[in-house]
């Protein structure tokens, strides 16, 4: 496969991104307990959680400490969290229908 040349930089900042998301495993509140975010996915609230997030973190950008990357970081994590809950409900969604969704290639499948 050809090499990719990024014009933004996309493979160096989905590595920090990774990096990030990685970082928040560690913290107290996600060590050996259930997290709270995945509490409230268990519950049903999944995609209105992490899109509150996305907008919090968004407004917050450039107020709180300033144009803070961090929190921008925060809005890529919820987004990709928000991706995830997408895809459950989706899956969900289907399985109760008896389609499957195949997500690599992108269609519905028998």
């Amino acid at each position: 496969m050809e090499k990719i040349d990024y014009k933004y930089d996309e493979e160096e900042l989905l590595k920090q991104l990774k990096e990030y998301i990685d970082s928040t495993y560690s913290q107290h509140y996600a060590t050996g307990k259930i997290q709270t975010t995945e509490f409230i996915i268990d519950n049903g609230h999944g995609i209105g959680h992490t899109v509150g997030n996305v907008i919090k973190y968004s407004q917050r950008y450039g107020k709180k400490e300033g144009r803070n990357r961090k929190d921008i970081l925060k809005i890529l994590h919820y987004a990709l969290i928000m991706l995830y809950v997408h895809d459950l409900e989706t899956r969900q969604e289907l399985k109760n229908i008896d389609i499957t969704y195949h997500p690599v290639w992108g269609h519905y499948a028998n």
